[in-house]
């Protein structure tokens, strides 16, 4: 499954890979209940699937250019997440085999942790999640989930791996191959929400925000303090609104062409994503492809992440053999 569906509730404010918040809409339909899944004796429900599938939703909904497109995402993410789900149900079981458990404590550690990394509260961290469509149940299940597969991991998975120079070397050669000759670019983005259900004044009164702030860090206006004082995306700020240095393939098509027509240090006109959200992106720096010697450890991490899911796709192939698992989606 896409690590952004795997991870997204741990890197809240990392949306689509430039850091867009926006609101989850809630679903006006009711659910038709029935099984779309069995592992073992328990059933996967149609409403559990839908559920776990509003936060993924948003993105799609962001980064789609029409219904078509939506839709195709759309029943791709639910078939990918179905399967993340089978897998821990399958986990789940491992870890009563094994009386691994998460407790309360640790889940409370964990949002604890995730709000300093973001230099905001947890009642703050928990807001988000809301408005991304997980209540603060949902949230800490979602975490739950993650804190116990990082345990199983450790037992049963981290013991067949070993990495050493040459796979970082792999993963470099790899990593080159993605990047293409293109530059690296750092980019800051300022996020301004349009709430769900905004009439035609406050829809433009973001809209004179957003030119307000365009205006005030091309006069050269601090852009960091810019991010901080009005960025909606509240995970970013400490990081003054950048995901980090990544290949503009690496953004969302709307602001490749934007970015490719910036020099260092230029802002952009206001960017709009439908009725969602206004973007204002500055961007900081292009940087030339690193030496190998120069991103070593960070390459030896990569070719641990790789080792690992590689290890961790066998190890539940391993479970899925003893048990029965049927989809009916």
């Amino acid at each position: 499954m896409a690590a952004g569906f795997r991870f997204l509730p741990l890197l809240l404010g990392a949306a689509l890979a430039v850091g867009i918040c926006a609101d989850a809409k809630p679903a006006r339909a009711s659910t038709v209940e029935r099984i779309v899944a069995v592992v073992g004796e328990r059933p996967l429900l149609l409403s559990e699937l839908k559920q776990r599938a509003r936060p993924f939703a948003v993105q799609i909904a962001l980064s789609s250019q029409n219904e078509a497109q939506r839709n195709a995402a759309e029943s791709t993410m639910m078939k990918e997440l179905l399967q993340r789900m089978i897998d821990e149900r399958l986990e789940e079981q491992a870890a009563e085999k094994a009386n691994i458990k998460v407790t309360s404590e640790e889940i409370d550690r964990a949002l604890s942790n995730v709000a300093e990394q973001a230099k905001i509260s947890v009642r703050e961290l928990v807001n988000e999640a809301r408005r991304k469509g997980l209540n603060e149940q949902d949230y800490r299940d979602e975490i739950r989930r993650q804190l116990l597969e990082g345990k199983l991991m450790q037992l049963r998975v981290r013991g067949r791996v070993r990495v050493e120079d040459e796979d970082a070397r792999a993963a470099y050669a790899a990593w080159l191959k993605e990047l293409g000759s293109e530059a690296l670019v750092d980019v800051r983005i300022i996020a301004l929400r349009i709430l769900p259900g905004s009439n035609a004044a406050q829809t433009a009164a973001r809209e004179t925000l957003a030119e307000d702030i365009v205006s005030r860090a091309r006069k050269g206006e601090d852009y960091c303090e810019l991010v901080k004082a009005y960025s909606d995306d509240i995970d970013s700020r400490p990081r003054c609104g950048s995901p980090g240095a990544q290949p503009v393939t690496n953004l969302v098509p709307q602001l490749q062409s934007v970015v490719r027509a910036l020099q260092p240090g230029q802002t952009s006109e206001p960017i709009h994503f439908g009725n969602e959200v206004i973007l204002v992106v500055q961007l900081a720096s292009r940087a030339k492809l690193p030496t190998f010697e120069e991103v070593k450890e960070p390459m030896l991490q990569r070719a641990m992440a790789g080792a690992m899911e590689r290890q961790r796709k066998a190890w539940l192939q391993e479970l899925r053999r003893g048990v029965f698992v049927e989809v009916r989606l």
